[in-house]
């Protein structure tokens, strides 16, 4: 096994942080520093310290969904003091991360887990996890302005992949509509829409694959079921 795997797999980081770790000089095995992120090794039989802490056998794994309210900074934790995801929660013996990002001005669904095999997965383009989103938008927004969108369009630099939009209410001022999305650029939603002069007033995440937002109140939180965690597990390749 990776050692940037083996240490997502122990819920301290997700695979693209462990391998920062690795590469900063953070991550020792067997009482050695190391910063290859593909280094062969046993977790059971190797010594892995991340942090000046040694890697658990096995953490519990946890998976929570919570509402995330405006204003909230979807981080584990901010360096200037201001509210995250994680303190919208009772206190947790587990160190959870957040699954991707939601901008501070966007609400709604998102992911809390120490599995990092999982978070990867979801996270990563090439497993195309659709998430859906309800846009609330400044202006008429055109068929043609509509159409190009969901063939794909230039935000900067890079194409757009396809994607679906339905328009749900619209008139003179705003433009209200789904959107369901296979990747997950930074505020690619936003930028988007802003492009084709329509900036973004509001902007909810309201599914991730099978898991949705449903009833759940803003800021509060669940834990996902057995059945939607299988589920999930299998729309990404996972036993």
């Amino acid at each position: 096994m990776r050692l940037q795997v083996a240490i997502s797999h122990a819920g301290v980081a997700s695979r693209r942080k462990a391998a920062m770790l690795i590469e900063a000089g953070f991550v020792e095995v067997n009482d050695k520093i190391v910063r290859e992120k593909g280094l062969a090794v046993d977790p059971e039989r190797d010594r892995i310290k991340v942090e000046g802490r040694y890697l658990k056998r096995e953490a519990r794994k946890v998976y929570l969904l919570i509402n995330k309210p405006k204003g909230v900074i979807t981080t584990a934790s901010d360096e200037k003091g201001r509210k995250t995801v994680l303190d919208l929660l009772p206190r947790i013996v587990e160190r959870l991360y957040p699954v991707g990002r939601l901008d501070k001005d966007t609400t709604g669904l998102l992911l809390l887990t120490n599995d990092g095999e999982l978070a990867y997965r979801l996270t990563h383009p090439s497993f195309e996890v659709e998430k859906i989103y309800h846009v609330e938008v400044k202006g008429c927004a055109s068929p043609q302005t509509l159409e190009k969108l969901r063939k794909g369009i230039f935000v900067d630099g890079k194409r757009t992949l396809p994607t679906s939009i339905t328009v749900l209410k619209q008139d003179k001022r705003k433009t209200i509509l789904t959107i369901k999305l296979h990747e997950g650029r930074k505020r690619q939603v936003r930028r988007m829409f802003e492009v084709q002069g329509h900036p973004v007033t509001k902007l909810k995440r309201v599914s991730i694959g099978n898991l949705k937002l449903g009833e759940l109140g803003p800021g509060c939180h669940r834990g996902i079921t057995r059945e939607e965690l299988k589920k999930l597990k299998t729309m990404v390749g996972m036993k």
